[in-house]
């Protein structure tokens, strides 16, 4: 099996799902044959990994919230861990989930597995202390943003720059009469488009909020609609439970994913930050960020002074100035968010200023993502001779 790139992978929740398929499809373009198993979702399926568990199964957040899941995911860490071993693959590649896969990583590369983190975590932003065991658990870190590698070059960790794939996924220019065809939307209706997070932890904490807001929102403007892409079958049943408890008479159109689509034909997003605040930001779309977590958590945070920016959605920290209103913790409410919405429905002058300076952004993410991560992974293996076909095709 030595003449087949044998890569094991724990991808966390369906945005490490895009990535690990992405990543999987460039691989066996530069190298032909490859063998993928691990932790994944259907996309990565698709692409030939052979699934060990899925990849909702990482599905948790926070300080405090994954004590309750501790033991099943100690668990599942040390059946993946056996596993490797056993396999000895090229590499091990971590995506995203860094509470899971920094100390699967750490185990894995005491072992002699090479080991790569797929994603940073966002050791720059909050808990900086973290890079130390970084740099005891990965040979590298492959970097979505280009700020990211200088932090890591500080500290003597090998890093790349691979832009971002989603970046390379949507269009510069959204197709947006296409996108509300496909939805069924009138071409001059006004669309919100509700994103309240991919994780049931985050639909739990906002889900109630945003339907609210919707609410509201369409009380001042009755002919809005709205389109809500949901993550999951456990997030859309969540969410419908929601909107049957607390606002039964509002119409949302539910989409079994498509937040691309949702996203292109919005003229508006209320979305919890994340993944979906770059998305929306590669939509070029206006947008009001929310964010929550317990109690606890947050008071934790505030009280050890983990948090070393002001900002956390994806637009306000990739653009020279915060471009989007963000509401987190005790700020979120419904009339702050609504009228933060209402302004961005409004605000036709602010826009192409918006919509420019978010093409720069795109623009600057938009590198071949998959493709430079490949390559990174690729040429890590070559310098320490444990794939010496590495960068060729066979």
């Amino acid at each position: 099996m030595d003449d087949v790139l044998t890569i094991g992978l724990v991808a966390g929740e369906s945005s490490g799902d895009t990535l690990g398929a992405a990543l999987i499809e460039a691989l066996r373009e530069r190298v032909g044959q490859v063998r993928c198993f691990g932790v994944c979702g259907p996309q990565m399926v698709a692409a030939g990994c052979e699934a060990w568990a899925d990849s909702h199964e990482l599905a948790v957040m926070g300080l405090i919230e994954p004590l309750k899941h501790l033991p099943r995911l100690w668990r599942l860490r040390r059946r993946v861990r056996a596993g490797v071993i056993k396999a000895r693959p090229h590499a091990f590649i971590g995506i995203d989930a860094p509470a899971f896969n920094l100390g699967l990583e750490s185990q894995l590369k005491r072992a002699g597995v090479a080991t790569a983190q797929y994603v940073s975590p966002q050791v720059w932003a909050w808990r900086q202390g973290r890079v130390r065991a970084i740099a005891g658990a990965c040979d590298l870190v492959l970097c979505l943003y280009p700020f990211e590698t200088a932090f890591y070059e500080r500290h003597g960790v090998r890093a790349a720059f691979v832009g971002h794939p989603l970046a390379d996924r949507f269009p510069l220019q959204p197709d947006r009469a296409g996108a509300r065809a496909g939805l069924g939307l009138e071409p001059d209706a006004t669309v919100v488009a509700l994103l309240p997070g991919s994780r049931l932890s985050e639909v739990n904490l906002l889900g109630a909020d945003f339907l609210r807001v919707a609410q509201w929102l369409q009380q001042r403007r009755p002919r809005v609609r709205f389109v809500a892409p949901m993550a999951s079958a456990a997030v859309r049943a969540v969410f419908e439970a929601q909107r049957a408890a607390v606002a039964p008479g509002l119409h949302v159109q539910l989409l079994e994913g498509g937040s691309q689509q949702a996203l292109a034909a919005s003229n508006a997003v209320l979305v919890a930050s994340g993944t979906a605040t770059l998305e929306a930001l590669l939509s070029k779309r206006p947008m009001v960020v929310a964010y929550r977590f317990n109690a606890l958590t947050a008071f934790l945070v505030r009280r050890m002074g983990l948090v070393k920016v002001k900002y956390c959605s994806q637009p306000n920290l990739l653009t020279p100035s915060p471009l989007v209103p963000e509401f987190v913790q005790e700020a979120v409410s419904v009339e702050a968010l609504g009228a933060a919405l209402l302004t961005q429905l409004e605000d036709a002058a602010g826009r192409p200023e918006l919509e420019r300076e978010f093409l720069s952004v795109h623009e600057m993410l938009r590198v071949g993502g998959a493709g430079r991560a490949a390559e990174a992974v690729l040429a890590l293996l070559r310098d320490r001779g444990i794939w010496p076909g590495a960068g060729e095709r066979p």
